[in-house]
């Protein structure tokens, strides 16, 4: 996904009220889970939300039909643009044959070659191929033409998400070796191959479902551990760099109870929306499995704010920095700040 922390409030008419524990809007069609783009297209920019379509097998397996593609002006009204990856019916070697797994869809705008590319995590049904996805399309609604998968520079690959950064350079965000510690590396120029720069980032945390966003120059990510299908405590990290050194900050979550806070609001991080014109102000996105039967999990919309005393980071005589905390706030309903409402 394109995350743009520049966009131009200007052109979103947006206004929203979110049910944390339901989110009955986005709920009104079963079996699907979802995950925003950006994108930015010359006057056009809109919302755009990308499920991943599943159809029940068993209560913990899935099959897949393919990515869908939903998009929305104000994250309530949305509209079903279809599927726009469709899952491989007869051919069982095919990655996206439906009994295999398809997860975490990203997509971000390639402005050199004018395509929509698509990273995604493809596995089989016992999660030992652990490679990435790649697809390509004209437009973001599709269809996405797939290409093929990789283990990158033949690393292990699962959760995984991509960033795109302010001067066009994309990366890829993985949990690898055994979930043991996170990789990342620069995408290519076209965004369809990963460099041979990958760093080791947050070694020995067992660290997966990466969520990068950055804000005044540092990079911010929420992570959480591996424990299935079960809520854990996520954790904030930063870093001057991308590539690292990545510090851990700790728990960002804030409100309800204990218990609460350390499954993350039963939920698992998935990506931070930007709110343009309200500097420091996201919205966390989370997905909330149900292990009992999968094809009904849900997911959490959450804000989340970077702030600190000076809003910047603290540089201490001994030698390293205090970043501004970031916070995610449990609330069982909220609406976006009414100054961020925009007519036009």
């Amino acid at each position: 996904m394109e995350c743009n922390n520049n966009l131009d409030a200007e052109k979103f008419i947006f206004f929203a009220k979110f049910t944390c524990l339901e989110m009955e809007k986005l709920n009104s069609e079963p079996n699907t889970r979802c995950l925003p783009i950006y994108q930015e297209n010359d006057q056009i920019l809109a919302e755009l939300l990308v499920r991943l379509s599943l159809d029940f097998r068993l209560p913990w397996l899935v099959d897949i039909i393919g990515v869908g593609c939903y998009s929305s002006k104000d994250l309530w009204t949305w509209k079903n643009e279809g599927i726009v990856l469709t899952a491989e019916e007869s051919n069982e070697t095919h990655d996206l044959h439906k009994s295999n797994v398809l997860e975490r869809p990203k997509v971000i705008y390639n402005e050199n070659t004018g395509k929509y590319v698509m990273w995604m995590h493809i596995d089989d049904a016992n999660y030992t191929k652990a490679a990435v996805g790649i697809a390509v399309s004209d437009y973001p609604t599709g269809p996405f033409d797939y290409l093929g998968s990789q283990r990158p520079h033949g690393y292990e690959s699962r959760d995984m998400t991509v960033f795109k950064d302010d001067d066009g350079v994309a990366y890829l965000i993985y949990s690898s070796e055994d979930n043991s510690e996170l990789h990342i590396g620069p995408l290519t120029k076209d965004y369809l191959d990963v460099k041979p720069d990958i760093r080791r980032i947050l070694v020995g945390q067992h660290r997966e479902a990466p969520a990068l966003f950055k804000y005044r120059g540092t990079y911010y990510m929420i992570t959480s551990g591996c424990t299935g299908w079960a809520p854990n405590e996520a954790l904030a990290h930063a870093a001057d760099s991308i590539m690292g050194p990545w510090e851990t900050m700790g728990n960002p979550c804030i409100g309800g109870n204990k218990m609460f806070r350390l499954a993350t609001f039963f939920s698992q991080s998935t990506f931070v929306i930007p709110l343009p014109g309200i500097p420091g102000s996201y919205i966390f996105m989370a997905d909330r499995w149900n292990p009992a039967d999968l094809s009904d999990s849900r997911y959490v919309w959450l804000p989340l704010i970077v702030g600190g005393p000076a809003d910047r980071p603290f540089e201490f005589n001994f030698g390293f920095p205090l970043w501004p905390r970031v916070s995610i706030y449990w609330h069982r309903k909220w609406r976006l700040p009414s100054s961020w409402r925009v007519t036009k």
